[in-house]
């Protein structure tokens, strides 16, 4: 499906200062980001905005740690930088705080252990193959619309219990919610309205008819003995659908953009068993350095970041990304290393938020690699078209040209 702007949602000045201007839906920051936050840090730790009200962007790791481990200055009501009345939602646990945190956590954790992860695996690769199928005969593809953007949108389909069929539908909410929501409150409301109804006759369904899914799950939910509000349950199956979906397909179309565009990266995985320990670095590397995920925070009380004072009711964006790009975290940063050795990103976050997906995650983007590539070991990125990337909160390849053999 093809996505339609909104131009009048969306217009904006250009940044021409990101240290003092910066704003993460800007057409620079698709393509850029990365040489932006090296850019900003050699300069400043946190750069400022006043686009979305006063706004801070950490670009060290000291920075993005020290914000994403403090919960008594920070608060993740606000898990994204928005206009200042935008209206936030409950969707437990990313936004909740502790306490409350512990408890939704809890609930959740279980169904994404990494035994309960594994036994996704066979189906996993079948879908996988499936798509790789219809491309055969095939000279050129887009590996992001024909292939990686379907993977995670099955996987936690199949999880939450809803299908793949309404694959468009999820792709035009994560669309309105990241790219055009954040300037605009309007389609903030309205694409969070849409996704109330869709979750809302979901939950009606399961109540009628229990099945073994996620949507179950949380339908019957309780908290220490006490049934949970249908407000908070909404809000967990719309935190399932986009937490779960466009962050990894991100992923997954990030890699195959890299070793599309670097042959000397893919020679190295060609013939390669499944259980070489190269995939597993080469997935990790891709996790550092593409890193997708970009979190927001509101300031609940006056403190000071990297020598920089922020107030409370300010917002911040929390740069995983660049943390990951950070020479004092990382040896030789700015190299894509796919054997790199000692690899603490923060792709999933950190803190009592870290991605409690991650064990599916990295089980996607394993199967999508070591399937493509053996179906492809030399395609290569088409030079003839563009790829494009989005900007904002999940950054990625959403058109990625390739020639297949």
């Amino acid at each position: 499906m093809g996505y339609e702007n909104d131009p009048g949602s969306i217009d904006a000045a250009p940044v021409t200062d990101w240290v003092n201007d910066w704003d993460w839906l800007d057409s620079q920051w698709g393509t850029d980001a990365i040489d932006i936050w090296n850019a900003v840090r050699e300069v400043t730790p946190m750069a400022m905005t006043e686009r979305y009200g006063r706004a801070f962007m950490p670009v060290t790791m000291n920075a993005v740690s020290a914000i994403a481990k403090d919960t008594e200055n920070f608060s993740s009501r606000f898990v994204s930088v928005a206009q200042p009345d935008a209206k936030r939602r409950p969707a437990p646990p990313i936004t909740s705080d502790p306490p409350d945190h512990q408890g939704h956590r809890r609930l959740l954790l279980p169904s994404f252990s990494p035994k309960r992860i594994e036994q996704m695996e066979d189906e996993l690769r079948e879908y996988s193959r499936g798509l790789i199928a219809e491309l055969a005969g095939r000279d050129t593809a887009d590996a992001a619309a024909e292939y990686s953007q379907h993977i995670p949108v099955h996987g936690i389909a199949q999880m939450i219990g809803v299908p793949d069929s309404d694959a468009d539908i999820f792709r035009d909410w994560i669309y309105r919610n990241f790219q055009l929501a954040p300037r605009d409150n309007r389609v903030r409301e309205e694409v969070t309205a849409d996704m109330r109804a869709y979750f809302g006759d979901l939950l009606d369904a399961r109540a009628d008819d229990p099945r073994d899914d996620l949507a179950t799950l949380v339908t019957n939910a309780e908290i220490d003995g006490e049934p949970i509000d249908r407000e908070l349950k909404l809000g967990y199956l719309l935190l399932l659908i986009l937490a779960g979906i466009d962050t990894t397909w991100s992923a997954i179309g990030s890699g195959l953009w890299h070793l599309g565009s670097n042959p000397s990266d893919l020679a190295r995985l060609k013939g390669l068993s499944f259980d070489d320990p190269l995939w597993l670095t080469m997935s990790e590397e891709v996790l550092r350095f593409y890193a997708p995920v970009t979190m927001g925070r509101e300031v609940i009380g006056d403190t000071t970041v990297a020598g920089c004072p922020v107030r409370k009711g300010e917002q911040v964006l929390v740069t995983f990304p660049a943390a990951n790009h950070d020479p004092a975290a990382f040896e030789r940063a700015d190299e894509f290393l796919m054997d790199r050795e000692v690899n603490r990103h923060l792709a999933f976050g950190l803190g009592i938020h870290r991605c409690l997906g991650s064990n599916l995650a990295r089980l996607e983007m394993k199967v999508a690699f070591q399937e493509w590539c053996a179906a492809f070991p030399e395609y290569r990125i088409d030079r003839s078209k563009r790829t494009t990337w989005t900007n904002g909160q999940i950054r990625g390849p959403r058109e990625i040209p390739v020639v297949l053999r």
